[in-house]
């Protein structure tokens, strides 16, 4: 949660803020046009936020407020590692909210997956107490299972939607192309993607090992749990090393943690008097005798709430497992506005070839003129200059460059954000160019035009020619994205979709 607020902080201005690619404020215009002007159950449930509530006369502050709460308040949770059931509930909705406003930028299955472990997070935490070890409240089985039972749902739907999607994931030859075609690669991938062929081989069966097999451990008792635990975040840190999936695969350690019990994680706590492994040793020995009727009304009501919870995960649960078993799966998606309960999925098909958009600027008049000198962007981590190392951010994320990843396998007019960013680079906004790794007009009369072109890239060979000039990628132009545009000839573009005019900084 907290680099995801900490994303949202450095982000959502230039995305969904007043003057962003696609503005919030826009958005929930619409959704309460869509229901006769009101603000009623219908538009709450169709988009779940409290920015409905809030103050959109400066939807940037109203974001940036949002954003840092959520940060604080998370960051406080991890030092601390003292968490209740408020504070749990107050970070869910809060990114609730904001993944709810945030459209195509937050449309990844690790919001979901993110929002699904909060919502489980609440459920582990006492009701007021902040302490590293509450005394009356340990965490219920049956939220020790919710863990389990989305950790299965995350790794078997992997699973299932490879080998029902892409053949080469039947025919054992994904991996000759993830490591170049994934959507950020770091510089680990760079070299994986030179992997002997038998070797990509072995990687995908030990892929369909550990996401169809290994989830069925869970049910196998204590010691083939704790060897599910062990397998899945081993998994998960080779996709964090060997590629920048956001904080996804961060985020998939977490309920795989449930697979192990006291006696098991033992051996991470001091022996010290009166540490944690101390105490927990003297509560579990101990049972709640001479306790107050109080607390032990509260803590009936607590096996209410818990098993209620359990009912609800489990009501929640149908349409996910009926999906499961279909043969025509769907990934990462909602089956409830609340995002409870979700079905995931990753990579499910696989691109054989990287192509990517690069916008090159213009100060020439003519856009035609075979003497104009183009300049290009660059990206903060995506694909685009030769030279420049891969990045490796995880697990930060940068929103602008995944979608330009998903923009260059379809077409513009698919994606009209990008003619968008091209009419803020032509005005040079800098909250936009903050987002940018170079503005190759920088100190400069801003471009007349900018113009998307369409590339191929593969890595270039350790050690081979292209490497030894510095070159990370080779490329080849497939020919144009978007033809040449300049800032007056989209006015009326702008106009057609209610979006702010840019305006030169």
């Amino acid at each position: 949660l907290v680099v995801a607020f900490l994303v949202a902080y450095h982000q959502n201005k230039q995305l969904i803020g007043e003057k962003g690619l696609l503005p919030c404020k826009l958005y929930l215009q619409n959704v309460k046009k869509y229901f006769k002007g009101k603000v009623n159950m219908d538009a709450l449930s169709y988009a779940p936020t409290i920015i409905w509530f809030l103050d959109w006369s400066d939807m940037d502050r109203t974001l940036d407020y949002l954003s840092l709460f959520g940060l604080a308040t998370s960051t406080f949770v991890l030092i601390t590692g003292c968490a209740n059931m408020v504070l749990m509930a107050v970070l869910w909705v809060l990114y609730l909210s904001l993944v709810n406003v945030g459209q195509i930028w937050y449309s990844f299955g690790w919001e979901s997956q993110l929002l699904e472990t909060g919502f489980l997070g609440i459920f582990l935490c006492p009701l007021w107490t902040l302490s590293r070890l509450p005394r009356h409240t340990p965490p219920s089985g049956i939220v020790i299972w919710g863990f389990r039972w989305l950790i299965f749902r995350i790794m078997l739907g992997a699973g299932l939607i490879k080998i029902r999607g892409d053949r080469c994931w039947r025919e054992l030859t994904c991996m000759d192309y993830h490591y170049e075609t994934q959507p950020v690669p770091n510089p680990v991938a760079y070299f994986m993607h030179r992997s002997p062929w038998w070797f990509h081989r072995f990687e995908t069966l030990v892929n369909h090992f550990v996401e169809l097999v290994v989830p069925f451990f869970l049910f196998l008792g204590r010691r083939m749990c704790i060897l599910h635990g062990l397998l899945q975040i081993l998994f998960q840190v080779l996709l964090i090393v060997s590629g920048n999936l956001s904080f996804l695969n961060w985020l998939t350690i977490v309920p795989s943690i449930a697979c192990f019990d006291d006696a098991s994680l033992g051996f991470l706590f001091s022996s010290r008097r009166g540490g944690v492994k101390e105490r927990a040793a003297k509560m579990q020995l101990s049972p709640a005798a001479g306790e107050q009727l109080p607390l032990r009304y509260g803590c009936y009501v607590r096996k209410v709430v818990n098993i209620s919870f359990g009912l609800l995960i489990a009501y929640l649960s149908i349409p996910v497992v009926l999906n499961l078993l279909n043969s025509r799966q769907v990934m990462n998606t909602s089956f409830n506005p609340l995002r409870l309960v979700n079905t995931y999925g990753a990579f499910g098909s696989i691109t054989k070839e990287r192509t990517e958009v690069v916008l090159q600027g213009t100060s020439s008049l003519d856009p035609n003129d075979p003497t104009a000198v183009w300049e290009e962007y660059d990206f903060k981590c995506k694909p685009g200059d030769l030279k420049r190392r891969p990045c490796f951010i995880t697990p930060y994320h940068y929103r602008l460059d995944w979608l330009m990843w998903f923009a260059a396998f379809q077409t513009y007019e698919q994606n009209e954000w990008i003619i968008h960013l091209a009419g803020k680079l032509l005005a040079q906004e800098e909250e936009t160019l903050s987002l940018m790794a170079t503005n190759p007009f920088a100190g400069r009369a801003p471009p007349r035009w900018i113009r998307g072109e369409h590339f191929k890239y593969k890595f270039s060979r350790p050690g081979g020619k292209h490497a030894s000039e510095g070159r990370w990628w080779i490329r080849k132009r497939i020919g144009p994205y978007f033809p040449p545009v300049n800032l007056q000839g989209l006015k009326k573009f702008y106009e057609d979709r209610n979006w702010p005019y840019p305006v030169r900084d």
